[in-house]
């Protein structure tokens, strides 16, 4: 069976943040994310300091409406061990993205391959529609491609309850976490 690919917009892709009608559910399976490094956040902590982050900006203010009418957004974060510098700074990007209604669990890689986790970056809107992302070899988000066939979109499902099930709410994983480098 062949695949018809679809791209969208970024700007498409974004509006699904608030089109969708009740679940988005995110699967982060890279070691690092290029876009987060250009970020102040981030140069504030690599540098040891707090990321000291802004909960009233554009996309807080979204988060915090979307859940107000009851909608949930969801998050599992594959991580190595030790985690990548990347991976720290997601960590501490979970006390925000939770300070606004996000939900996020983490899963070690390890554990992630034993449950034959896939290794794609995925967004999954209400169990109907899968936004694939595409990363290039330096970590940067070259497109998002949807999938809605039922087969892929089923074994999205079974892919979100098992991790969901295994992984570790943020504030328990990250004690797990031992600080430094």
């Amino acid at each position: 069976m062949s695949r018809r690919l679809r791209y969208i917009s970024f700007d498409e892709f974004d509006g699904m943040f608030e089109s969708f009608q009740h679940a988005a559910f995110r699967l982060e399976t890279r070691r690092r994310y290029r876009s987060d490094e250009h970020t102040e956040t981030y140069h504030r902590f690599a540098a040891g300091r707090e990321a000291d982050w802004d909960l009233d900006d554009p996309w807080c203010r979204s988060r915090r409406e979307q859940v107000a009418m009851g909608k949930r957004f969801e998050r599992v974060r594959i991580t190595d061990n030790p985690p990548t510098p990347g991976q720290r700074y997601l960590l501490d990007n979970a006390k925000r993205n939770s300070a606004v209604g996000e939900d996020i669990r983490y899963l070690w890689r390890a554990d992630a391959d034993r449950l034959s986790l896939p290794g794609e970056d995925t967004w999954l809107f209400d169990s109907r529609v899968i936004a694939l992302l595409h990363f290039d070899a330096d970590d940067d988000l070259t497109g998002v491609e949807l999938l809605t066939d039922p087969v892929p979109v089923a074994r999205a499902c079974q892919v979100r309850d098992a991790a969901w099930h295994f992984a570790t709410p943020h504030h328990a994983f990250s004690a797990q976490v031992p600080s430094g480098t």
